[in-house]
């Protein structure tokens, strides 16, 4: 199974490296002609207006929009969320718009606002590491959206289908099961488009 990162911005080795762990293999992805040989693909944590900008540049809003029409799993971490979100609170407009979700970029305020904490996550356990760095919070969510945890009452991870979204950096611990849930979820959606 080949997961791609998206390699515009952000801790791309440090998810290489996670994917590996959890048993995959992990590709940096810096063209759209990568994406026909993926499985699934994360959009890692950077500057979410930055991303989007470089992601327009190059091409990879539409062909990323197809990659999920095709029921390939897409996850998105901290500033990935954001790319990933219908409605970003505040800006006009949105970059993807794959994720039925009203998002806020930097909810918990600057850099010097980071910290790190053990989160219950639906589906991985009950203690998974979490590092939040100038965190987006999901404000609002639609019908289609599952809510997979929460910090002091605000969500933080949800998943819509083959789309999963985190507020933190997964790939910042040693935990690599947010990654392995991802995995899992990639595997699921192999084996349903292949019957």
């Amino acid at each position: 199974m080949k997961i791609g990162v998206l390699a515009l911005q952000g801790a791309v080795a440090e998810h290489i490296k996670m994917i590996e762990a959890a048993g995959a293999e992990g590709v940096p992805v810096k063209k759209t002609s990568q994406l026909a040989e993926l499985d699934g693909i994360i959009i890692p944590g950077g500057e979410s207006t930055t991303i989007g900008k470089l992601m327009r540049d190059y091409g990879f809003i539409e062909e990323v929009r197809s990659f999920s029409k095709q029921g390939k799993p897409i996850f998105g971490t901290c500033a990935g969320l954001i790319v990933l979100a219908d409605e970003i609170v505040g800006q006009e407009q949105a970059h993807l718009q794959l994720m039925d979700m009203k998002v806020q970029r930097n909810a918990f305020g600057r850099q010097r606002e980071s910290f790190e904490t053990e989160l219950t996550v639906k589906g991985v356990d009950d203690k998974v590491r979490a590092v939040f760095i100038r965190a987006p919070l999901i404000r609002e969510i639609g019908d289609r959206v599952d809510v997979l945890s929460e910090h002091n009452g605000e969500i933080v991870a949800a998943r819509q289908d083959h789309l999963l979204a985190v507020s933190f950096h997964p790939e910042l611990t040693d935990d690599y099961r947010m990654h392995q849930y991802f995995i899992d979820m990639v595997k699921e959606a192999k084996s349903s488009s292949v019957q």
